[in-house]
């Protein structure tokens, strides 16, 4: 369900100065004599009242024990006045900032509840830059340009040129903030070694049942596994990356059958075991333009899959018994060989599909 937050309201709030001014009337005192009591300068006490200066620890105290009103409401009162000010000309910085709400792939964040399910126009534009700050942890659109240009830096990817940055940053940051939730130890990458055949294994299992297997084992290992909706115009299918030294795979399920699913996860598996921690692996849907470390994934993926010994058992393979037989026989889901059947183009892209399971999320984007 997707979350409607309050719309943000300005405040009014008056300078703490201006209840200093209403006891000295009350109690008809001019601002000299309060000067005197509180042991400070006339001109100090007159900006107070004017908001032009602000009320310190030590004023509070002083304002405390002239007028018997507590130093914390002082100090409160101009922690809010001081916050006021700031909103008041945070609102009129964020009309510069539209242009960057305009990029972000808003309509889709609102669709898995990160963002309020507002309008975006009028005033509404503020609530929304202020949340997209909010998601994805920094202060400004300069302060985003700063952490993101340097992932798109650190990107070892193939990703077709229809890609979009923004969608994709918004992508990697759902990962993120997944990863914050996954308790894990220290990577532990022989112990990550010894449980890919574990893995492997879980192949022939529904979603439901291999997927809380899967990231545990990976947990176990220290490896986070984050499985997060897919943003279309991100056009990824999955990232390998490092984050606080821990490895991070994250693989989106948008229109993906099992066999799809889990040669993206060992792919990634190659990038944390065999490549350099500093860099972004991003996969694209359609594994297009596929460069040297990008072909050394899938091999790997291939290889631990179906390996390359039982290739000339595959090239029989002409009835779905068969496929369920010899799956059976190495230990796999028989959805898993038909995709390899028809990458390798021993059968047509049209044959055999049902003998795949379709992943999906409960509320997944649209396209």
């Amino acid at each position: 369900m997707t979350k409607t937050r309050i719309l943000y309201e300005p405040e009014t709030i008056t300078p703490p100065g201006e209840t200093v001014a209403e006891l000295l009337e009350d109690r008809g005192m001019t601002q000299t004599e309060v000067a005197q009591r509180m042991g400070r300068p006339v001109k100090t006490i007159n900006e107070i009242i004017h908001g032009k200066a602000a009320i310190i620890p030590e004023t509070a105290l002083q304002l405390e024990r002239v007028f018997g009103v507590p130093a914390e409401y002082w100090l409160n009162h101009e922690a809010k006045y001081r916050a006021s000010l700031l909103r008041q000309n945070e609102e009129a910085q964020f009309k510069a900032w539209h242009d960057w709400l305009d990029k972000l792939p808003v309509k889709e964040l609102k669709a898995i509840g990160k963002l309020s399910s507002i309008r975006n126009h009028g005033r509404n534009k503020n609530l929304l830059i202020r949340e997209c700050l909010e998601f994805f942890g920094v202060a400004t659109p300069d302060e985003w340009q700063s952490v993101y240009n340097r992932l798109q830096i650190a990107y070892r990817q193939s990703m077709p040129q229809k890609s979009d940055v923004y969608a994709r940053a918004a992508w990697l940051r759902l990962g993120e903030l997944h990863a914050t939730k996954i308790q894990t130890g220290r990577y532990d990458r022989q112990r990550f070694v010894a449980t890919l055949q574990e893995m492997r294994a879980l192949t022939i299992l529904h979603p439901e049942e291999f997927e809380p297997r899967l990231s545990a084992l990976c947990a176990e290992s220290g490896v986070l596994l984050a499985l997060v909706p897919a943003i279309p115009r991100a056009r990824v299918s999955g990232a390998a990356r490092w984050i606080n030294q821990r490895p991070l795979i994250q693989l989106s399920l948008y229109g993906k059958t099992n066999d799809r699913f889990w040669f993206t996860f060992f792919h990634e598996v190659c990038h944390i075991l065999k490549h350099e921690r500093k860099l972004v692996y991003m996969d694209n849907e359609l594994g297009e333009d596929i460069n040297d470390i990008e072909w050394m994934a899938d091999l790997f993926a291939k290889e631990l899959l179906i390996p390359s010994h039982h290739e000339a058992a595959l090239a029989t393979l002409r009835s779905k018994e068969a496929v369920r037989d010899f799956a059976a026989s190495i230990g796999i889901h028989p959805g898993i060989v038909v995709g390899r059947l028809q990458h390798e183009q021993y059968i047509e892209r049209s044959w055999m599909n049902d003998l795949k399971d379709t992943l999906a999320w409960e509320t997944e984007l649209a396209a």
